[in-house]
């Protein structure tokens, strides 16, 4: 018998686009039963990376596809890395050898690397309610004459646009310097694509400018709101203010929900004019009767997908908002300044309302993806025995 781990050490959460490293060990493990003798062979190994698409069939209409025979012969040392998957393999990348003709005695082990760029061309790894992005990496190993073993590590992967190409003009004579600091010649130009998108990433999301917009409804303004961008990472904190002191319509209780929607394409549509999948991530709700401002956070989940786009769904996102407001003035309680005796105010047992609700949208994109990886559902490590 021979174990086969394989560790991605940085985690499992990568950018499209990043070096994707992960060590794979081979041991043939010691046994009372070990003797000289005892030694292992494995014909060969190999490694690479794929995604695998599914869909509802209940929501997605996909064209007709050829059936495919997902039998492998005992024989055939070809790698076929989605073989006993459901869905279908949307992208893979070549696969390398880690090794031919490999023996192992009792208690030997053998540590191979695996590297590659995650393909920049794929969608982010996505669990919806119409259809699914899923990323592994699959080593397949085999013994002469034996079916072909294969252990899969799931991973997560987040896309930011434009990530390929560097932020910033490369210009020795503008590029920041520090005179304190010793560089290696050649530093800033061998930056890592890693490095750059997150700078890319920190400066799209650190710009701040206030928008404000007035809330009203049919029967004159309710509050003013204020927001201070409308682009936001994973795990930041999305804050908002209201303003009923500036409005003329009561507000009885407002709430603010941080929702994706998710619609499929139409010409994949299952039924015409079906409707998008909303998914609420956070809610905040307040009573804000006779209250003069408000304010409001909501977190945008790290284990979340960011927006994007494929030629069968959408991913959008926004914040949802409810009003319940008066249809009549509201009289406030009366507190006199030289009053002694404590007093009550009992709200109004029967108050006619109005409903009414609006959606801002966003964008949210991805974060640093070690800091994902504290929350991801994956572990980076698997392992099997052949």
């Amino acid at each position: 018998m021979i174990e086969v781990v394989a560790s991605m050490a940085r985690g499992p959460v990568f950018l499209a686009g990043e070096v994707l490293e992960c060590l794979i060990t081979f041991t043939n493990p010691i046994s009372h039963l070990s003797t000289s003798a005892s030694s292992e062979m494995l014909a060969w190994a190999s490694a690479q990376i794929h995604c695998q698409f599914h869909a509802s069939e209940s929501r997605v209409a996909l064209p007709a596809q050829g059936t495919k025979q997902d039998v492998q012969a005992e024989s055939d040392t070809v790698l076929i890395p989605s073989r006993g998957e459901r869905g279908q393999c949307v992208l893979d990348t070549p696969p390398k050898i880690l090794f031919c003709d490999l023996r192992l005695d009792p208690g030997e082990s053998k540590t191979y690397s695996y590297s590659e760029v995650v393909p920049t061309d794929g969608p982010p790894s996505f669990r919806g309610q119409a259809v699914k992005y899923v990323y592994k990496l699959t080593i397949g190993c085999q013994r002469v004459n034996s079916p072909i073993k294969l252990l899969r590590v799931p991973f997560r992967v987040l896309v930011l646009h434009g990530m390929p190409e560097p932020p910033f003009p490369q210009d020795e004579e503008v590029a920041p310097s520090n005179p304190f600091l010793e560089e290696e010649e050649g530093s800033r130009r061998d930056t890592r694509p890693l490095e750059r998108a997150l700078d890319m990433l920190m400066i799209t999301t650190s710009r701040r400018c206030p928008y404000m917009f007035n809330i009203t409804n049919v029967r004159g303004k309710v509050a003013k709101f204020c927001i201070f961008k409308t682009v936001y990472r994973l795990g930041e904190d999305i804050i908002g203010t209201f303003t009923f002191s500036e409005g003329d319509i009561p507000c009885l209780q407002y709430s603010v929900s941080l929702q994706s929607e998710e619609e499929v394409q139409e010409q994949y549509q299952r039924h015409p004019g079906q409707a998008v999948s909303v998914t609420a991530h956070a809610r905040h709700l307040e009573s804000c009767l006779h209250t003069a401002s408000s304010h409001f956070s909501l977190p945008v989940p790290l284990n979340v997908t960011p927006g994007f786009t494929t030629d069968i769904v959408t991913l959008r996102w926004r914040l949802h908002f409810e009003f319940v407001t008066a249809r009549e003035p509201v009289e406030a309680p009366v507190v006199l300044q030289n009053q002694s005796e404590v007093t009550v105010w009992t709200g109004a047992e029967h108050v006619d309302v109005d409903t009414f609700s609006w959606d801002l949208p966003i964008k949210v994109l991805p974060t640093n993806p070690t800091l994902a990886s504290y929350v991801s559902q994956f572990t980076g490590t698997n392992s099997i025995n052949i």
